[in-house]
């Protein structure tokens, strides 16, 4: 359809809810999808974002806002970092350019943020079990409000949603699922779920699909309407066949009754598509095809970049260079590096080549290269059978999402001692996707399984030696936290070196103070320990490296000869490092007192690390208040002959 040209329907009022949505002509709602792109696109240039997927859900969000009545209908969105345009067309517009700032718009949905946010979520595959709770709730309390789930198709590579669906026909009839299938989660979509989406237009009974499709498309639009978009009816996405003359709908022998494909950016159709499915009683799935970053060449070019990015120039697409390279850049080229030489060595993925950093893996190595798909418990079981076999499996997951694979850590990977190595990015605060995405509990839900060793390195030169050291390590499970981007910049030697494990290192001795500063931290204690030295006192300055096992002997060593004792973690502190300092030191009766910094005991909002480390007290500064609470005058004065601060790191 074209805009139109008319004067009176060439003005779009300004939209402050839902209501200002459904009293839009219809030329008026393709200029809104046409706004909403242009500010899209502008606005997150600035602030950075999830572009690419929110272009791809333009019509489909209006047309949900123009036929329900939201908050009254509940709109559940799997993973909900498309959830920007719901969010401008329900009072947020005013906000979008706070997107991911702090004390701004949240980068997913917060039920704590609007009324119109029934449900928040920042991990896929549990938009369509918690929407079917919706509907149960409903059905139990007697009320006629629309449940809405929109999913994408990679969401159907994740476990908890074919549980969904085996339980939806069973305990609801009222009841929409919206299959956006765009092809892409964050990277491409692999596996026999997507060959599935992707595959079965070449199949004869694929005449049976296209003329049910059309038929429904013709029903509610009219003839005019009937004719579906090249990529649409190429794709027949609705078949499996267990017998070439018996086709099958999958989602039909779950109970739900399909529709489509149809074009997910037609919004005329869109509408009364929706239109006819609210009136139906009984579970449906409606199949859409969009385009991830439609309207913006250089999203539509490299979907991947523009799922989530940062700041970028609006007329290129272009985003400044890191100054030096990322913990995932280094963590690829290492085990390239490392497999070359070793042909035990795999790499597995869940969905996450990209950020993770091993799609340079697959190029340098695709046979013993592995995308699962976001299923995470499946990943760490396969892990499990490699590392059975005598391979060496390296398992790269995000630290919010290993939690996903929990069980499996324990029941799988530690109780059998098996050698699968957790490599664990993002490990830490995670800064502006906020609470959803820190990785600020790994220590806690690690530190106590036993037989798992875990570590963290405080510059890049440690972080490959680590690598070295696990991928070396036989003897049983592994595991290593780094953050998101670069740590100090050190440069790397040219061969690594295996680390002693469960031994620390101690950069330089003293008597008054003695700071332990894990990882990303570790700098943070560096600049402490300048500033208590300035003021006359002496300080022992430690990198744990080992999370577990703690190395006992050096800690307990300084602590006796110390007046307090402080550790610094970009963890919880509730279960983190600085409780196994604690309690190792209780139990071999060291009375010396111990502060600790680290993140408090709640879900730590999204915004800059330093905003939020100067607001939660994880700074040099704050560190040295809480060392001299038990201190009075500097008992003594550094030692000429001890290395110096500057020289000890070196």
């Amino acid at each position: 359809m074209t805009k139109s040209d008319s004067s009176s329907e060439s003005t779009l009022p300004q939209i402050h809810g839902p209501e200002d949505v459904k009293q839009l002509s219809e030329k008026q709602l393709l200029l809104l999808a046409d706004r909403i792109r242009e500010d899209l696109i502008t606005t997150l240039a600035g602030t950075g974002g999830h572009l690419g997927p929110n272009l791809g859900v333009v019509e489909l969000t209006i047309a949900l806002h123009r036929v329900f009545e939201s908050p009254k209908d509940k709109f559940i969105f799997d993973v909900s970092h498309q959830g920007y345009v719901h969010k401008m067309l329900t009072g947020r517009w005013n906000r979008l350019s706070s997107m991911r700032q702090y004390e701004g718009l949240n980068g997913f949905l917060l039920r704590t943020e609007s009324p119109h946010d029934c449900y928040g979520a920042g991990h896929a595959g549990t938009a369509v079990s918690a929407a079917l709770g919706f509907a149960v709730a409903r059905d139990l309390k007697g009320t006629d409000e629309s449940v809405v789930c929109v999913a994408g198709d990679a969401a159907f590579t994740c476990g908890p949603t074919f549980e969904a669906l085996n339980n939806i026909a069973a305990s609801t009839k009222k009841f929409i699922i919206v299959l956006n299938d765009n092809e892409w989660s964050i990277d491409k979509n692999v596996g026999a779920i997507a060959k599935y989406f992707n595959s079965i237009a070449t199949n004869s009974t694929y005449a049976h699909l296209h003329e049910k499709a059309a038929s429904f498309i013709e029903k509610i639009a009219g003839k005019t309407v009937r004719r579906m978009a090249a990529r649409v009816e190429g794709s027949a996405k609705n078949l499996i066949l267990p017998n070439p003359t018996l086709p099958s709908v999958i989602f039909e022998e779950f109970g739900l009754r399909y529709y489509g494909p149809i074009d997910g950016h037609d919004l005329p159709l869109l509408v009364k598509t929706f239109e006819f499915l609210k009136t139906q009683n009984e579970p449906v799935i409606l199949h859409i095809i969009t385009e991830k970053g439609r309207g913006y060449e250089p999203a539509l070019a490299n979907p991947h970049k523009f799922h989530g990015l940062g700041t970028y120039k609006v007329e290129t697409g272009e985003t400044d260079p890191s100054p030096t390279p990322p913990c995932s850049q280094i963590f690829a080229e290492s085990m390239v590096r490392f497999a070359k030489a070793d042909p035990a060595i795999t790499a597995i993925t869940a969905a996450m080549p990209g950020g993770t950093g091993l799609s340079l893996f697959k190029e340098k190595i695709p046979e013993r290269y592995f995308d699962v798909g976001i299923a995470e418990e499946h990943a760490a079981l396969f892990a499990c059978g490699l590392a059975a076999q005598g391979l060496k499996p390296i398992l790269a997951i995000y630290s919010t999402f290993m939690q996903r694979a929990y069980d499996m850590i324990i029941h799988d990977i530690a109780l059998q001692n098996l050698p699968v190595r957790l490599c664990m990015d993002r490990g830490g605060l995670s800064g502006d996707d906020g609470p959803t995405h820190h990785g600020l509990f790994d220590i806690g839900y690690l530190r106590h399984v036993p037989g798992l060793i875990h570590m963290q390195p405080k510059d890049e030169d440690e972080f490959v030696d680590m690598l070295w050291t696990m991928v070396n390590y036989n003897d049983g499970p592994t595991a290593i936290r780094y953050p998101r981007g670069p740590l100090t910049g050190k440069s790397i030697k040219e061969s690594p070196q295996i680390l002693e494990i469960g031994k620390a290192e101690v950069l330089t001795e003293g008597r008054d103070v003695c700071l332990i500063g894990l990882g990303t931290l570790f700098e943070m204690a560096e600049t402490a320990a300048g500033m208590l030295t300035a003021m006359g006192y002496s300080v022992t300055l430690i990198n744990p490296r080992w999370i577990k096992p703690l190395d006992t002997a050096t800690i307990e060593r300084f602590a006796r000869r110390s007046r307090v004792v402080c550790t610094l973690e970009d963890h919880v502190l509730h279960n983190g490092f600085g409780c196994g300092v604690i309690e190792h030191l209780h139990t071999s009766g060291v009375h010396t007192p111990v502060e600790r910094i680290g993140w408090p005991d709640a879900f730590v909002e999204h915004g800059k690390p330093n905003i939020l480390r100067e607001k939660h007290g994880l700074t040099a500064e704050h560190c040295v208040r809480l060392v001299l609470k038990h201190l009075g005058n500097a008992s003594s004065t550094p030692d000429k002959d001890s290395p110096s601060l500057a020289a000890a790191s070196i």
